[in-house]
């Protein structure tokens, strides 16, 4: 059976990847190993014949390129636009991600850690899978980084988990994070208006072409018995029924200001004015922002909502809109198939990927991974195969398209892509590293590792909660943060169970992507060393 797995590493590496994924899935209490059950699997099947991990260094390359470039690209967006807000945070992190490696650096050397092991347990304690394959590079290929990696890795996500039940439920002021509107959901009320005023007076209205900001949408207008679309340059009379939808409390602050609640609701008269989600498969309208489409004056409709993912968005004017969203538009119902044209609205165009652009966005990532800086002594630092594609591919997701090109992808079809490459990655490190790992795991050396690992997560996390607190950020974006400080998605999913709050997965996001930079120069360092 060896003899024939060795002959055929195709067969061996989608068994690994399939048996992987098997276990991956299982749930040991509140620990899932995810894309990760593919290198313990790996490593398993490695260790039985060294020969099964030879051959597959492009296979390995191909998946890291993959995972990180629509890494990259999904991140892009988030961590541009709210950078002003998480600076203090982003830039604390990665300062401790530095700490980090320097005192694993200083307390693996007293405890007569290798380099090489060192570096693999900083990659695995913070599961960060790029930082791996930056030091088994710059190892020319050694197992070393492969074991400390696969030893740390589990200890790393058990003490995140625990840390953040310890801090879940505490209160942080926020003081510098203000909610945003769909932090508690989204909500809709009739108003009827006690006063006569522009809608541009409404408190807290999102309706001004190019506008910024705002917690408010409407939809429906009610005047003298006609039911027609509420438009940002209506003059509103007293007298008028105003459909709104935003948060909750901006929602009690614009009725109060306005007049007060009205009964029924104007939605369910569908006969004039009707509502539905389109898809946005057409790549004209992908990357665009909602003031750009100018749905008001074209169409004498108005977009209140999109969905994207699993949460429901208000429809802010400076929203660029991605392929994949769902937009909720308020319309005339006769303009209802215009609409259709502009958005495409298709389910299959949106799982279509533009290889074209992907693989332009790939090889700039890894002609700027090429570039190096000479640190002295004939040692040189750079950005690497790992973080180079990372690096453009955030700048390309934050830019979304430039002329024709369409840089982002499909959320579902990024997603796809993103575990097939973590995946692929996983499985060929662990064949690779199988024999290595099954000689030191249970050794004196692998139980230091183990111990080292869970002290330095402890205390960078802890310390992160800390500087969150001292930045005056919310306890939603703060939990994200110290779940995208490690990395590995369970942790976004423990955060989920104490908020609902897309600030936590802006803090999940930014520092998932700004983090594994870090990692990735912070390793190189530790292994050079």
């Amino acid at each position: 059976m060896l003899d024939l797995l060795a002959a055929t590493p195709v067969l061996t590496l989608v068994l690994v990847m399939a048996a992987g994924s098997a276990l991956g899935a299982l749930r040991l209490g509140p620990l899932r190993l995810g894309a990760a059950g593919a290198l313990f699997v790996g490593l398993a099947v490695g260790a039985l014949d060294p020969r099964l991990g030879e051959g597959l260094d492009l296979l390995q390359a191909v998946g890291l390129a993959l995972f990180v470039y629509t890494t990259g690209l999904a991140a892009g967006a988030s961590v541009l636009r709210d950078l002003r807000t998480q600076t203090r945070l982003l830039l604390a992190a990665s300062v401790l991600l530095v700490l980090t490696g320097a005192l694993a650096l200083g307390a693996g050397s007293l405890l007569g850690l290798s380099p090489g092991l060192l570096g693999g347990m900083v990659s695995g304690m913070t599961t960060a899978s790029p930082a791996l394959d930056t030091a088994t590079r710059a190892l020319d290929g050694s197992p070393e980084p492969a074991v400390g990696f696969a030893i740390a890795y589990p200890v790393g996500v058990i003490v995140a988990l625990l840390v953040l039940s310890a801090v879940g439920r505490r209160p942080l002021p926020g003081r510098r994070d203000p909610a945003p509107a769909s932090a508690a959901g989204l909500r809709t009320a009739t108003v009827e208006l006690d006063r006569a005023l522009r809608v541009q007076e409404i408190p807290g209205i999102a309706a001004r072409a190019g506008g910024r900001g705002g917690q408010l949408r409407m939809s429906y207008l009610l005047r003298d018995g006609a039911v027609r679309v509420a438009l940002p340059e209506d003059d509103l009379r007293v007298g008028d029924h105003l459909l709104l939808v935003g948060a909750p409390e901006a929602i009690d602050r614009a009725v109060s200001h306005l007049g007060h609640l009205a009964p029924g609701d104007l939605a369910d008269d569908r006969s004039v004015v009707d509502y539905r989600r389109w898809v946005v498969s057409n790549p004209e309208v992908a990357g665009r922002t909602v003031a750009q489409l100018r749905i008001p004056s074209r169409f004498g409709g108005i977009i209140t909502r999109v969905r994207r993912g699993d949460r429901d968005l208000l429809a802010l004017p400076d929203m660029r809109l991605q392929l994949g969203d769902r937009v909720r538009v308020v319309v005339p119902r006769e303009r209802m198939g215009e609409l259709s044209s502009l958005f495409g609205d298709s389910e299959r165009r949106i799982t279509e990927v533009d290889w074209i652009s992907v693989g332009l966005g790939i090889a700039l990532g890894i002609l700027a991974g090429l570039v190096s800086i000479p640190l002295g002594g004939g040692a040189s630092l750079a950005l690497g195969a790992a973080a180079g594609p990372l690096v453009v591919g955030l700048v390309l997701g934050r830019l979304e398209r430039t002329g024709p090109l369409i840089w982002t992808i499909p959320g579902s079809a990024n997603l796809t892509i993103r575990q097939l490459g973590l995946v692929l990655f996983l499985a060929t490190v662990g064949l690779a590293s199988g024999e290595s790992f099954a000689e030191t795991a249970p050794s004196r050396t692998g139980l230091l590792v183990a111990l080292l690992a869970a002290g330095l997560t402890a205390a960078s996390l802890l310390a992160l909660w800390g500087v969150g607190r001292w930045a005056g950020m919310s306890a939603p974006r703060t939990l994200g943060a110290l779940a995208g400080f490690i990395g590995q998605p369970v942790l976004m999913g423990h955060v989920a169970t104490f908020t609902d709050d897309e600030r936590a997965e802006s803090g999940y996001s930014a520092l998932f992507a700004v983090g594994m930079v870090v990692k990735i120069l912070v390793v190189q360092l530790i292994v050079l060393w």
